[in-house]
């Protein structure tokens, strides 16, 4: 055989190798993004336009919150969240829609002690999403029902379901073993599924 046929040949099986090799790295990538954000995987892709755009921002978060500086909250300032958290709590029987208001800002208190930057509402929930994505969908649902209450679409039932939604996630901050990084290739899942409490 010419030279050139070898050569071709080479190319061909070069460029196979190489198709072969991308194919598995985008398949690993996928496995460790999933098993990094687990059901918020699922939710960014079907939201997005792409497979491709929604990995590419789930990447993103993740690399975004490893420059963060996020830290437990200390043994008295879990008690004293906790003892505020019950305050909003039982606010709700004479006020849901102040109890529901007041919840959303201890949230953001607790995120901002741990080392959360308050940027708006979608950015916390990005942010959030990377250590906390089994309850992120809380947090998104309670600030629907919360602004849905303020626009005076809501009923007591939405504030309630709100306050759930709320409570799941301020569990989930205060839970110091939530803060265990996933592992980076997705082999640890987390076990915890938060039921919501009223």
């Amino acid at each position: 055989m010419p030279g050139w046929v070898w050569a071709l040949i080479i190319v061909a099986a070069i460029a196979v190798v190489a198709i072969v090799i991308w194919q598995a790295l985008r398949e690993r990538r996928t496995r460790m993004l999933r098993g990094r954000f687990g059901p918020e995987y699922d939710r960014a892709v079907e939201s997005s336009e792409s497979k491709r755009g929604a990995e590419s921002d789930l990447a993103a978060r993740a690399d975004r919150r490893d420059k963060l500086e996020i830290a437990p909250l200390s043994p008295g300032a879990r008690e004293r969240y906790v003892t505020k958290w019950e305050r909003v709590q039982a606010r709700f029987v004479d006020d849901p829609d102040g109890a529901v208001r007041e919840a959303d800002v201890l949230i953001q208190s607790v995120m901002s002690e741990r080392g959360y930057p308050m940027d708006d509402f979608d950015q916390r929930a990005a942010d959030i999403s990377v250590d906390h994505p089994e309850v992120v969908e809380n947090y998104r649902e309670g600030n629907r029902l919360a602004r849905a209450n303020a626009l005076g679409d809501g009923t007591t039932e939405d504030l309630r379901q709100a306050m759930q939604h709320y409570r799941a996630l301020f569990d989930d901050l205060l839970d110091a073993g939530s803060d265990e990084p996933m592992s980076r290739d997705g082999s640890a899942s987390r076990e915890r599924q938060p039921a919501p409490r009223s």
